[in-house]
């Protein structure tokens, strides 16, 4: 039985773990598989060692597992199944909590507009974070790890993730800034046709992206003024500089859905220009018609004392009248257009 126990440990996905890491300050972090994470977890802190976990929440475990070996405040599972999933990072006893929106990690595609949450408990020895959907800014971070790149305590990984977050968004920014430009050349050359709804796709995504992805202000300031004593200065500084540089990201992407939204003013003026001269157009030709159909209109009764029957330059005076009455009309046409 005791063998069973033992091989159902060294199960990969026994708990929905999907990768753990075990760091050293000034140390490469190493890796460890279900069994290895268990037994550390139940070893005596020794001062030094940290551990990193990332969990699979769609794994039927996971969650039950959590709350049996893990001392993780319940805020943490509340914030699993709250509705409200903005990003934040909040103090919560004497652990770290942080929310957090980042991009689906699409394998076919290097961006993707969907969006999935990362739910973060930081502690003095362990980070534990959990997700339903594969994240860019998760797999950015364990490439770092896998690399070699050292990490001196917890919020290191968690500043380091936020940092990763943000690359993802600037990548984001800089392929809709290039989309945007392409449309910005089309409509200089007057070539309109599809733009709008481009446009106006590139501006929902980052709507979006824009009310998911950005830090709740009130509970960061609330952080930084009141960190936690495990929390090293070091940390703190880092942390502000992050949510700084994050913010500008965060400018960065209020900033092109403004001109995405004045490219799309600009485009339904020009269609709108468009629309008024295709009208203007044909109000001239109907004006212009409208002499010589309703002279027809007259002449053209089956009634007696119709002028000119009986006179053989009768037809030549109608065309005169035709023509001056022709003329008049699009000369008002004209004018009205030049007092437009």
């Amino acid at each position: 039985m005791n063998h069973s126990i033992d091989q159902a440990h060294r199960d990969s996905d026994l708990f929905g773990l999907l990768y753990g890491f075990a760091f050293r300050p000034g140390e490469r972090g190493r890796e460890l598989d279900s069994a290895k994470a268990l037994q550390a977890l139940q070893r005596p802190d020794d001062g030094e060692q940290f551990f990193w976990l990332h969990l699979n929440l769609a794994h039927a475990a996971c969650e039950r597992w959590m709350q049996s070996h893990l001392a993780l405040p319940e805020e943490f599972f509340e914030a699993l199944h709250e509705g409200s999933r903005s990003t934040r990072i909040e103090h919560v006893d004497s652990a770290l909590l942080a929310v957090v929106n980042d991009v689906v990690f699409n394998f076919g595609s290097m961006v993707s507009s969907d969006i999935s949450t990362l739910w973060v408990c930081v502690r003095s020895r362990l980070i534990v974070s959990a997700r339903l959907q594969p994240l860019h800014s998760v797999d950015k971070l364990r490439s770092s790890v896998k690399a070699g790149e050292r990490f001196r305590s917890p919020l290191e990984l968690l500043v380091h993730l936020l940092r990763d977050q943000g690359e993802v968004l600037t990548q984001i920014v800089r392929k809709t800034s290039l989309n945007v430009d392409q449309i910005e050349d089309q409509l200089l050359a007057a070539r309109i046709s599809t733009n709008r709804a481009e446009l106006g796709a590139m501006r929902r995504v980052l709507v979006r992206l824009q009310r998911l992805l950005a830090l709740e202000p009130g509970s960061l300031l609330r952080l930084l003024n009141r960190p936690p004593q495990w929390l090293q200065k070091e940390d703190v500084k880092e942390l502000r500089k992050s949510t700084e540089e994050f913010a500008l990201i965060i400018n960065d992407l209020t900033a092109l859905g403004e001109r995405i939204k004045l490219l799309q003013e600009e485009i339904a003026a020009n269609i709108n220009e468009q629309t008024n001269r295709t009208l203007f157009t044909l109000t001239v030709v109907t004006v212009l018609a409208l002499p010589i159909n309703i002279i027809a209109g007259f002449f053209g009764m089956n009634v007696g004392g119709i002028p000119f029957s009986e006179d053989p330059e009768g037809f030549w005076i109608l065309v005169a009248l035709v023509a001056t009455f022709t003329v008049i009309a699009g000369r008002w046409a004209f004018r009205k257009r030049q007092d437009m």
